[in-house]
Protein backbone atom coordinates (compact mmCIF):
# COMPACT_ATOMS: atom_id res chain seq x y z
CA UNK A 1 0.00 0.00 0.00
CA UNK A 2 2.17 3.08 -1.41
CA UNK A 3 0.14 5.37 0.31
CA UNK A 4 0.16 4.25 3.67
CA UNK A 5 4.00 3.35 3.80
CA UNK A 6 4.29 7.04 2.67
CA UNK A 7 2.94 8.16 5.55
CA UNK A 8 3.89 5.59 8.22
CA UNK A 9 5.69 7.64 10.30
CA UNK A 10 3.49 10.80 10.46
CA UNK A 11 2.17 12.10 13.47
CA UNK A 12 -0.09 14.80 14.44
CA UNK A 13 -1.82 16.42 17.25
CA UNK A 14 -5.72 15.98 17.35
CA UNK A 15 -8.77 16.00 19.89
CA UNK A 16 -10.91 12.50 20.83
CA UNK A 17 -13.64 12.31 22.17
CA UNK A 18 -14.74 8.46 23.55
CA UNK A 19 -18.76 9.10 23.17
CA UNK A 20 -21.19 12.49 23.23
CA UNK A 21 -20.91 13.09 26.74
CA UNK A 22 -17.14 12.63 27.34
CA UNK A 23 -14.31 15.41 27.35
CA UNK A 24 -12.13 16.13 24.62
CA UNK A 25 -8.53 14.64 25.43
CA UNK A 26 -5.64 15.99 23.85
CA UNK A 27 -4.26 12.74 21.75
CA UNK A 28 -0.94 12.24 19.16
CA UNK A 29 -2.50 10.72 16.01
CA UNK A 30 -0.25 7.86 13.47
CA UNK A 31 -0.77 5.46 11.41
CA UNK A 32 -0.24 2.49 11.89
CA UNK A 33 -1.09 -1.34 9.57
CA UNK A 34 -4.08 -0.42 8.07
CA UNK A 35 -5.21 1.77 11.45
CA UNK A 36 -5.43 4.69 12.77
CA UNK A 37 -3.14 4.67 16.08
CA UNK A 38 -4.77 7.15 18.84
CA UNK A 39 -2.98 7.38 21.95
CA UNK A 40 -2.28 9.63 24.77
CA UNK A 41 0.44 12.11 25.65
CA UNK A 42 2.11 9.26 27.10
CA UNK A 43 2.10 6.92 24.31
CA UNK A 44 -0.01 5.18 25.85
CA UNK A 45 -2.92 3.60 22.99
CA UNK A 46 -6.38 4.57 23.51
CA UNK A 47 -8.27 3.28 20.27
CA UNK A 48 -7.19 1.49 16.98
CA UNK A 49 -9.24 2.51 14.12
CA UNK A 50 -9.56 0.33 11.16
CA UNK A 51 -8.45 2.84 7.75
CA UNK A 52 -10.96 1.51 5.34
CA UNK A 53 -13.81 1.65 7.89
CA UNK A 54 -12.75 5.01 9.03
CA UNK A 55 -15.65 8.00 7.97
CA UNK A 56 -15.15 11.64 7.77
CA UNK A 57 -18.38 13.46 8.93
CA UNK A 58 -17.26 16.82 7.97
CA UNK A 59 -15.73 16.98 4.40
CA UNK A 60 -13.98 20.50 3.34
CA UNK A 61 -13.93 21.53 6.97
CA UNK A 62 -11.21 22.12 8.84
CA UNK A 63 -10.65 20.94 11.33
CA UNK A 64 -11.95 17.64 10.36
CA UNK A 65 -14.00 15.65 12.22
CA UNK A 66 -13.53 11.84 11.98
CA UNK A 67 -15.33 8.40 13.27
CA UNK A 68 -14.39 4.81 13.48
CA UNK A 69 -17.60 4.21 11.47
CA UNK A 70 -20.45 5.76 10.13
CA UNK A 71 -22.45 4.37 13.02
CA UNK A 72 -19.79 5.61 16.16
CA UNK A 73 -20.13 7.96 18.47
CA UNK A 74 -16.68 8.66 19.10
CA UNK A 75 -14.53 11.00 17.34
CA UNK A 76 -11.28 12.40 16.62
CA UNK A 77 -10.46 16.26 15.75
CA UNK A 78 -7.47 17.06 13.48
CA UNK A 79 -6.45 20.13 12.41
CA UNK A 80 -3.21 19.20 11.00
CA UNK A 81 -4.00 19.84 7.26
CA UNK A 82 -0.75 17.36 6.39
CA UNK A 83 -2.45 14.62 8.16
CA UNK A 84 -5.42 15.53 7.30
CA UNK A 85 -4.01 15.73 3.41
CA UNK A 86 -2.59 11.77 4.57
CA UNK A 87 -5.72 10.31 5.71
CA UNK A 88 -7.83 11.31 3.04
CA UNK A 89 -4.90 9.97 0.03
CA UNK A 90 -4.73 6.40 2.52
CA UNK A 91 -8.70 6.23 2.56
CA UNK A 92 -9.08 7.48 -1.18
CA UNK A 93 -6.37 4.59 -2.29
CA UNK A 94 -8.15 2.16 0.12
CA UNK A 95 -10.82 2.42 -1.73
CA UNK A 96 -9.80 2.62 -5.02
CA UNK A 97 -7.97 -0.79 -4.18
CA UNK A 98 -11.32 -2.27 -3.58
CA UNK A 99 -13.07 -4.32 -6.37
CA UNK A 100 -15.24 -2.05 -8.39
CA UNK A 101 -17.99 -3.25 -11.08
CA UNK A 102 -17.27 -2.94 -14.55
CA UNK A 103 -17.05 -4.77 -18.16
CA UNK A 104 -13.52 -6.69 -17.19
CA UNK A 105 -14.97 -7.59 -13.64
CA UNK A 106 -18.17 -9.03 -15.29
CA UNK A 107 -16.44 -11.03 -17.60
CA UNK A 108 -14.05 -12.42 -14.74
CA UNK A 109 -17.15 -13.22 -12.74
CA UNK A 110 -18.16 -14.99 -15.45
CA UNK A 111 -15.45 -17.02 -16.19
CA UNK A 112 -15.00 -17.81 -12.92
CA UNK A 113 -19.06 -19.12 -11.92
CA UNK A 114 -18.36 -21.35 -15.63
CA UNK A 115 -15.75 -22.86 -14.11
CA UNK A 116 -16.77 -23.10 -10.72
CA UNK A 117 -19.39 -25.20 -12.11
CA UNK A 118 -17.80 -26.98 -14.65
CA UNK A 119 -15.41 -28.49 -11.77
CA UNK A 120 -18.00 -28.56 -8.58
CA UNK A 121 -17.44 -32.73 -8.78
CA UNK A 122 -13.73 -32.41 -7.98
CA UNK A 123 -13.77 -29.44 -6.15
CA UNK A 124 -14.82 -29.29 -2.83
CA UNK A 125 -16.69 -26.81 -1.00
CA UNK A 126 -13.43 -26.38 1.40
CA UNK A 127 -11.26 -25.47 -1.15
CA UNK A 128 -13.22 -22.40 -1.90
CA UNK A 129 -13.45 -21.32 1.58
CA UNK A 130 -9.29 -22.11 1.78
CA UNK A 131 -8.89 -20.45 -0.91
CA UNK A 132 -11.03 -17.45 0.20
CA UNK A 133 -9.34 -17.31 3.48
CA UNK A 134 -5.76 -17.42 2.20
CA UNK A 135 -6.90 -14.13 0.42
CA UNK A 136 -8.72 -12.25 2.33
CA UNK A 137 -6.21 -9.52 3.88
CA UNK A 138 -6.44 -8.16 7.20
CA UNK A 139 -7.62 -4.94 6.34
CA UNK A 140 -10.66 -6.64 5.56
CA UNK A 141 -10.74 -9.10 7.91
CA UNK A 142 -11.01 -6.02 10.60
CA UNK A 143 -13.62 -4.51 8.61
CA UNK A 144 -15.83 -6.97 8.74
CA UNK A 145 -15.01 -7.90 12.13
CA UNK A 146 -15.59 -4.79 13.54
CA UNK A 147 -19.01 -4.44 11.15
CA UNK A 148 -19.89 -7.59 13.50
CA UNK A 149 -18.91 -6.04 16.96
CA UNK A 150 -21.39 -2.93 15.46
CA UNK A 151 -24.28 -5.42 15.59
CA UNK A 152 -23.05 -6.99 19.00
CA UNK A 153 -23.10 -3.66 20.42
CA UNK A 154 -26.70 -2.52 19.25
CA UNK A 155 -27.64 -5.45 21.36
CA UNK A 156 -25.47 -5.61 24.50
CA UNK A 157 -24.30 -1.65 24.65
CA UNK A 158 -21.23 -0.02 23.91
CA UNK A 159 -18.65 -1.39 23.90
CA UNK A 160 -16.70 0.21 27.66
CA UNK A 161 -14.35 2.93 26.56
CA UNK A 162 -12.79 4.47 30.10
CA UNK A 163 -9.16 5.36 28.68
CA UNK A 164 -6.97 3.85 31.21
CA UNK A 165 -9.00 0.38 30.93
CA UNK A 166 -8.24 0.56 27.55
CA UNK A 167 -4.67 1.05 28.00
CA UNK A 168 -4.90 -1.95 30.99
CA UNK A 169 -7.08 -3.93 28.81
CA UNK A 170 -4.18 -3.45 25.96
CA UNK A 171 -1.45 -4.72 28.74
CA UNK A 172 -3.30 -7.79 29.20
CA UNK A 173 -3.41 -8.71 25.57
CA UNK A 174 0.22 -8.47 25.25
CA UNK A 175 1.26 -10.23 28.66
CA UNK A 176 -0.81 -13.48 27.23
CA UNK A 177 -0.32 -13.06 23.75
CA UNK A 178 2.99 -11.46 23.48
CA UNK A 179 3.99 -8.00 23.36
CA UNK A 180 3.89 -7.68 19.12
CA UNK A 181 -0.10 -8.83 19.31
CA UNK A 182 -2.04 -7.04 17.28
CA UNK A 183 -4.84 -8.72 18.71
CA UNK A 184 -7.55 -5.95 20.46
CA UNK A 185 -9.39 -6.68 23.66
CA UNK A 186 -12.90 -5.01 23.64
CA UNK A 187 -15.02 -5.31 26.96
CA UNK A 188 -18.66 -5.42 26.42
CA UNK A 189 -22.00 -5.27 28.71
CA UNK A 190 -22.83 -8.68 28.59
CA UNK A 191 -21.66 -11.57 26.49
CA UNK A 192 -23.01 -14.95 27.46
CA UNK A 193 -20.19 -16.93 26.23
CA UNK A 194 -17.48 -14.89 28.45
CA UNK A 195 -15.11 -13.85 25.57
CA UNK A 196 -15.29 -14.59 21.66
CA UNK A 197 -12.87 -14.06 18.86
CA UNK A 198 -14.06 -12.12 15.67
CA UNK A 199 -12.45 -11.61 12.57
CA UNK A 200 -9.59 -8.99 12.69
CA UNK A 201 -7.94 -10.05 15.99
CA UNK A 202 -10.40 -8.61 18.10
CA UNK A 203 -11.28 -10.13 21.04
CA UNK A 204 -15.03 -9.59 22.46
CA UNK A 205 -14.71 -10.21 26.77
CA UNK A 206 -18.14 -10.04 28.97
CA UNK A 207 -17.91 -7.27 31.41
CA UNK A 208 -18.91 -9.48 34.35
CA UNK A 209 -15.73 -11.35 34.36
CA UNK A 210 -14.11 -7.76 35.47
CA UNK A 211 -16.68 -7.39 38.12
CA UNK A 212 -17.55 -10.63 39.56
CA UNK A 213 -13.84 -11.19 40.87
CA UNK A 214 -10.69 -10.40 42.68
CA UNK A 215 -8.43 -12.32 40.68
CA UNK A 216 -7.18 -10.79 36.72
CA UNK A 217 -6.58 -14.59 35.94
CA UNK A 218 -10.33 -15.41 35.39
CA UNK A 219 -10.56 -12.70 32.52
CA UNK A 220 -7.01 -14.05 31.28
CA UNK A 221 -8.30 -17.51 30.91
CA UNK A 222 -11.53 -16.28 28.83
CA UNK A 223 -8.96 -14.37 26.69
CA UNK A 224 -6.69 -17.70 26.56
CA UNK A 225 -10.11 -19.62 25.45
CA UNK A 226 -11.11 -17.09 22.63
CA UNK A 227 -7.63 -17.77 21.61
CA UNK A 228 -7.15 -21.11 21.48
CA UNK A 229 -10.83 -21.57 19.36
CA UNK A 230 -9.40 -19.09 16.82
CA UNK A 231 -6.06 -20.89 16.64
CA UNK A 232 -8.70 -24.10 16.09
CA UNK A 233 -11.09 -22.29 13.67
CA UNK A 234 -10.20 -19.26 12.10
CA UNK A 235 -13.68 -16.65 12.85
CA UNK A 236 -13.92 -15.94 9.48
CA UNK A 237 -14.12 -19.23 8.15
CA UNK A 238 -17.70 -19.74 11.28
CA UNK A 239 -18.98 -17.03 9.07
CA UNK A 240 -18.52 -18.01 5.71
CA UNK A 241 -19.60 -21.97 7.00
CA UNK A 242 -22.87 -20.73 8.16
CA UNK A 243 -23.28 -17.94 5.39
CA UNK A 244 -22.93 -20.89 2.12
CA UNK A 245 -21.05 -21.27 -0.77
CA UNK A 246 -22.64 -18.40 -2.32
CA UNK A 247 -21.26 -15.71 0.26
CA UNK A 248 -17.84 -17.54 -0.14
CA UNK A 249 -17.72 -17.23 -3.17
CA UNK A 250 -18.72 -13.43 -3.15
CA UNK A 251 -16.26 -12.70 -0.77
CA UNK A 252 -13.77 -14.21 -2.94
CA UNK A 253 -14.39 -12.02 -6.28
CA UNK A 254 -15.53 -9.34 -4.93
CA UNK A 255 -14.27 -8.34 -1.44
CA UNK A 256 -17.88 -8.13 0.08
CA UNK A 257 -19.80 -9.57 2.57
CA UNK A 258 -23.85 -8.95 2.25
CA UNK A 259 -24.81 -6.66 5.56
CA UNK A 260 -27.18 -9.11 6.49
CA UNK A 261 -24.94 -12.15 6.90
CA UNK A 262 -22.99 -10.42 9.65
CA UNK A 263 -26.16 -9.61 11.51
CA UNK A 264 -27.03 -12.40 11.73
CA UNK A 265 -23.44 -13.95 12.80
CA UNK A 266 -23.59 -11.50 15.44
CA UNK A 267 -27.35 -12.53 16.72
CA UNK A 268 -26.07 -16.32 16.88
CA UNK A 269 -22.88 -15.06 18.94
CA UNK A 270 -25.44 -13.02 21.14
CA UNK A 271 -27.83 -15.91 21.84
CA UNK A 272 -24.64 -17.79 22.89
CA UNK A 273 -23.30 -19.33 19.97
CA UNK A 274 -19.68 -20.70 20.49
CA UNK A 275 -16.87 -22.87 19.21
CA UNK A 276 -14.47 -24.39 22.01
CA UNK A 277 -11.49 -25.25 21.67
CA UNK A 278 -9.81 -29.10 22.53
CA UNK A 279 -9.29 -29.30 26.45
CA UNK A 280 -5.55 -30.31 25.40
CA UNK A 281 -5.05 -27.81 23.31
CA UNK A 282 -6.36 -25.33 25.79
CA UNK A 283 -4.47 -26.71 28.76
CA UNK A 284 -1.38 -26.55 26.81
CA UNK A 285 -2.48 -22.78 25.74
CA UNK A 286 -2.65 -22.28 29.03
CA UNK A 287 1.43 -23.22 29.93
CA UNK A 288 2.19 -21.32 26.88
CA UNK A 289 0.84 -18.60 28.43
CA UNK A 290 2.32 -19.13 32.28
CA UNK A 291 -1.47 -18.74 32.86
CA UNK A 292 -2.71 -20.69 36.38
CA UNK A 293 -6.21 -22.25 35.37
CA UNK A 294 -7.97 -23.13 38.76
CA UNK A 295 -9.48 -19.50 38.83
CA UNK A 296 -10.81 -19.83 34.87
CA UNK A 297 -11.90 -23.47 35.80
CA UNK A 298 -13.69 -22.46 38.76
CA UNK A 299 -15.64 -19.14 37.00
CA UNK A 300 -16.30 -21.90 33.65
CA UNK A 301 -17.67 -24.22 36.00
CA UNK A 302 -19.81 -21.62 37.89
CA UNK A 303 -21.27 -19.91 34.58
CA UNK A 304 -21.46 -23.48 32.34
CA UNK A 305 -19.58 -21.36 29.63
CA UNK A 306 -16.53 -22.54 28.75
CA UNK A 307 -13.91 -25.90 28.42
CA UNK A 308 -12.73 -27.31 31.89
CA UNK A 309 -9.73 -27.83 32.67
CA UNK A 310 -9.47 -29.67 35.88
CA UNK A 311 -5.21 -29.68 36.30
CA UNK A 312 -4.10 -26.20 37.64
CA UNK A 313 -1.58 -25.64 34.74
CA UNK A 314 0.73 -23.63 37.08
CA UNK A 315 2.04 -26.70 39.01
CA UNK A 316 3.23 -27.25 34.90
CA UNK A 317 4.57 -24.28 34.19
CA UNK A 318 7.81 -23.03 35.23
CA UNK A 319 6.90 -19.98 36.70
CA UNK A 320 4.02 -17.80 36.91
CA UNK A 321 4.59 -13.87 35.84
CA UNK A 322 2.73 -10.92 36.88
CA UNK A 323 -0.82 -11.09 35.04
CA UNK A 324 -1.58 -7.34 35.77
CA UNK A 325 -0.17 -4.83 38.14
CA UNK A 326 -2.76 -4.05 41.21
CA UNK A 327 -3.14 -0.40 39.44
CA UNK A 328 -3.64 -1.39 35.66
CA UNK A 329 -6.13 -4.62 36.95
CA UNK A 330 -8.12 -1.61 38.85
CA UNK A 331 -7.95 -0.13 36.07
CA UNK A 332 -9.31 -2.69 33.60
CA UNK A 333 -12.05 -3.63 35.86
CA UNK A 334 -13.52 0.26 35.59
CA UNK A 335 -13.24 -0.02 31.85
CA UNK A 336 -16.59 0.46 31.97
CA UNK A 337 -16.88 3.44 34.47
CA UNK A 338 -16.06 6.30 31.97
Amino acid sequence: MTALDRYVRLESDGLWRADPDAQRRDVTVSFGDATLVIADRAGRPLAHWSLPAVQRRNPGENPAIYTPDADAAETLEIADDLMIDAIEEVRGALDRARPKPGILRHLITTSLTVTILALTVFWLPGALTRQTLAVVPLSKRTEIGAAILGHLQRETGPACREPSGIAAATQLVRRLIGPDTRTRLVVLPKLAQGAVALPGEIIALDRALLEQTDDPAVAAGYIILAQTARAQMDPLEQVLHQAGLGVTFRLLTTGNIPPEILQANAQGIIAGATTLPNASALRAAFIQAALPSAPYDAMSAARGDGATLVANTAEQAPQTPLILSDDDWVSLQNICNS
